[in-house]
């Protein structure tokens, strides 16, 4: 298809898409009068316009599918107009070919059943989910045996909480400065994505008050990639123990990350692990 012959095609979807959505929208839920010459369900276009911040004949051209460019901005204007959710917004700008400007992230505090599910049908694999302030918000029995979770109050149940104020977690952690270290600068690309949420900011501040390291490794501000890779871990019952570990997305809106252990070793020594976490 022909870079030409695609452009039209996605005016006309954008063309339909907004005509839809804008006959949607009921007067009162923008709080408009509906009137008794209202022919049309939904919004008129001058309507639409007027809410969005452009004139008339500009968005009547954009709704028509004609060849127009449109900002950032304005689709974001419109997308609230038109009380767009998460993915309409995205399909919105994919059809006027605008790159969706990224949204600041919002702590989330709420896991599915089925992702509980799925851990839970890992008996042997170490997982949990964190949210984007690093709360573990749900975990399978593997997990913690290995993080004793469960111990640690609600409020406290925090990964980042518990790598600089747990010592059976300096204990777990071999190098344990190397790999907080590491940790702490894929944390600080979460904290730079929710720039409005005082959740994480109170959190930062309070560590910075209780853990000395925390305060000094701070202020590098080193991100690196997410944290992958092979992991040591030191079980008093079977010595130090070797992991793969990565980090998978649940939900990319919510920010909600899956953390999965593996065991990487001979099979003598996993066999000896698994009967060690379901013991």
């Amino acid at each position: 298809m022909t870079a030409a012959r695609t452009l039209t095609r996605t005016r006309e979807d954008l063309a339909a898409f907004l005509r839809k959505h804008r006959e949607k929208i009921a007067p009162e839920a923008v709080g408009l009068p509906r009137g008794r010459r209202r022919r049309t369900p939904g919004l008129r276009r001058e309507e639409v316009a007027a809410l969005a911040g452009v004139g008339l004949t500009w968005y009547t051209w954009l709704e028509q599918g004609r060849d127009i460019s449109v900002s950032a901005t304005f689709l974001d204007n419109l997308s609230k107009t038109l009380k767009l959710d998460a993915a309409e917004r995205r399909h919105l700008f994919l059809l006027a070919h605008q790159r969706l400007p990224s949204e600041l992230g919002k702590t989330w505090c709420s896991v599915p059943p089925l992702v509980q599910t799925l851990m839970d049908d890992l008996p042997t694999r170490p997982a949990y989910i964190l949210n984007l302030r690093w709360d573990v918000l749900a975990w399978n029995a593997a997990a913690d045996k290995l993080f004793n979770f469960s111990v640690h109050a609600p409020e406290r149940r925090n990964m980042l909480w518990l790598l600089f104020t747990d010592p059976a977690m300096r204990l777990l952690l071999l190098p344990w400065e190397e790999q907080v270290c590491q940790m702490l600068s894929s944390f600080q690309r979460d904290f730079a994505r929710a720039t409005e949420d005082p959740a994480i900011d109170e959190l930062v501040e309070e560590l910075t008050k209780v853990a000395p390291e925390f305060k000094a490794w701070w202020k590098n501000q080193e991100v690196n990639a997410p944290c992958q890779g092979v992991r040591h871990l030191y079980l008093e019952a079977l010595g130090v123990v070797a992991f793969e570990h990565t980090t998978l997305t649940v939900d990319e809106e919510r920010h909600l990350r899956l953390v999965y252990y593996a065991h990487k070793g001979i099979d003598t020594e996993q066999r000896a692990f698994n009967e060690w976490v379901v013991g």
